[in-house]
């Protein structure tokens, strides 16, 4: 069996800055505060958090939306990958991200209860506060 669920979120960027730190090495691991290898291409394979997540990219639109298959080192070998979709809105403030993430394998409610927020979320509100940030853009 598995779950699906969404999350969102103000973050004090635009679309387009959040979408080009999610989609870049550097920028995934400044925004996070953990090593990331990741490009802005379809098919192109990604790793997260030190290796802790992977998977790939599999639709992308500019400035709008990722979607990319994801997995942990805790999700078991017979786990199907999950899937995360990242929609990507402007709203006084910044950006309304709006998280969907599907096929997770029951047991793993830690994403969803609070996983996002500490190791995502909340990292990328401070980063994207941070008066450099928005001056190197």
């Amino acid at each position: 069996m598995s779950f699906e669920f969404s999350l969102s979120v103000v973050i004090p960027a635009t679309p387009q800055e959040i979408y080009d730190a999610w989609l870049n090495s550097r920028g995934h691991g400044a925004m996070t505060g953990s090593k990331a290898h990741v490009s802005a291409k379809a098919g192109a394979e990604f790793s997260a958090w030190d290796g802790y997540i992977s998977g790939r990219i599999i639709k992308l639109e500019p400035g709008r939306r990722i979607v990319q298959s994801w997995r942990t080192t805790d999700f078991a070998k017979s786990d199907a990958d999950s899937q995360i979709e990242v929609l990507l809105k402007p709203v006084k403030g910044g950006t309304k991200i709006t998280l969907r993430h599907s096929n997770v394998s029951n047991g793993h409610t830690a994403y969803r209860d609070g996983g996002w927020q500490k190791h995502y979320f909340n990292p990328m509100k401070k980063y994207f506060s941070r008066p450099s940030v928005r001056t190197a853009s």
